[in-house]
């Protein structure tokens, strides 16, 4: 009876050590994404990009340390209370490790308490507004996006000698932060420039006559070189800039980086400069290269803008769960905190700061000579991170 007893013990003991390494549960990540909307596209883009890198990184197992992981992705639809809603929901009843998220600057400010509340990290991609790291930051939260400031600088560098400029935005987070980062850059990069007018449209606007013409009569007696610098998300306005013919009044048009199908409709802007986060010929690295070609291979034309975004996400990712060994979320903040991580941009940090990801930056020009249908833009210069003077703005 009493051997009967131990070997039972015995047995019981080998399924409690042996039960959790023979079967490790997985590593439950959340996506959270603006699906549904006008941003649908950008959002595509970062699952797209955020499921290659997993598979990349990880050589197709799809584990780490051994633990399969597991993406749940979930529809924000642009909607703050349903950002909230959704991060609460992988928190709390899917019981994530972490979350990834989201495409909305609007909806990614009202997700920062929500990880905060349950101590749990979540990386933002691709939202840019500069609060997000900034006023309204806490310590779980990390961005490998860029910051409005990051966009702004690029775009300050093209913006040379005495030049008077006015700004066209969304009139929400994105844009209002955008245009104050951009004033903030230009201030360091170049005093002669100044911005003499700021214009804000809703998010949705599809006629821009009342705003052009309150921005030509800002510029239009100005002298010396005159600039619209539009900082724009989704369906871009340049083009019904550009009929109402600004160049009348000598203003030159200056875009930010977009998405591929947007910058398709620029053809006939050649010549036209500006700055940007990723274009797929830019980066030369093998992990880039990789991206390009296989989906190339897969979906028959080249990686956008927010397709690294998301890409660069999973390296983070990948990155701090081998580094940490763990899926505690204190362990998982010590590695992330300063942590270096090769991305198709080259390499990241994470400055322990603020947990804002430093990036190279491109200062591009729209093709002369376009010989395909993605042969959009040429290389200017890249901007390493070391020169570019972004702030830290948090309350840390």
């Amino acid at each position: 009876m009493l051997k009967r007893m131990l070997c039972a013990a015995a047995a019981l003991g080998v399924l409690a050590l042996g039960g959790p390494a023979a079967a490790q549960q997985d590593i439950k990540i959340a996506l959270i994404a603006g699906r549904t909307g006008p941003l649908e596209a950008y959002a595509k883009q970062t699952e797209t990009g955020f499921m290659m890198g997993l598979e990349y990184l990880t050589n197709g197992t799809m584990a780490i340390n051994g633990r399969k992981i597991k993406v749940i992705v979930k529809d924000d639809q642009l909607k703050p209370d349903l950002g909230k809603t959704a991060l609460a929901e992988a928190y709390g009843d899917d019981k994530v490790d972490l979350a990834v998220g989201t495409t909305s600057s609007g909806v990614a400010l009202a997700m920062l308490p929500v990880a905060e509340e349950y101590k749990k990290i979540l990386i933002v991609e691709p939202a840019v507004a500069d609060e997000i790291t900034g006023a309204k930051w806490n310590r779980y939260v990390f961005r490998t996006a860029r910051n409005s400031t990051q966009d702004a600088v690029a775009n300050a560098a093209i913006m040379r000698g005495d030049v008077t400029i006015a700004t066209l935005a969304q009139d929400y987070a994105f844009g209002r932060d955008g245009v104050s980062a951009f004033k903030e850059a230009l201030a360091k990069i170049n005093p002669k420039a100044k911005v003499v007018h700021e214009e804000y449209a809703p998010q949705n606007a599809t006629d821009f006559t009342a705003p052009a013409q309150r921005i030509f009569d800002a510029l239009k007696d100005k002298p010396g070189r005159k600039v619209l610098s539009i900082i724009w998300a989704g369906p871009h306005p340049m083009t019904k800039i550009a009929d109402l013919k600004p160049e009348r009044f000598g203003i030159e048009l200056a875009p930010g980086g977009n998405i591929l199908p947007v910058m398709k409709a620029w053809k006939n802007f050649p010549g036209v400069e500006g700055g940007i986060y990723y274009y797929y010929d830019f980066p030369k690295n093998k992990m880039n290269d990789w991206l390009v070609a296989e989906h190339k291979k897969r979906f028959n034309a080249p990686p956008d803008f927010f397709t690294a975004g998301g890409f660069s996400a999973a390296a983070a990712v990948v990155e701090a769960l081998n580094k940490a060994k763990s899926t505690d979320t204190e362990k998982l903040i010590a590695a992330m905190e300063g942590m270096e991580f090769d991305t198709p941009k080259g390499k990241m940090t994470f400055r322990k700061e603020d947990h804002q990801a430093m990036q190279t930056m491109y200062h591009f020009r729209i093709k002369k000579n376009q010989s395909g249908e993605w042969d959009l833009l040429e290389l200017v210069r890249e901007i390493p991170a070391a020169e570019l003077p972004v702030p830290v703005k948090n309350k840390r």
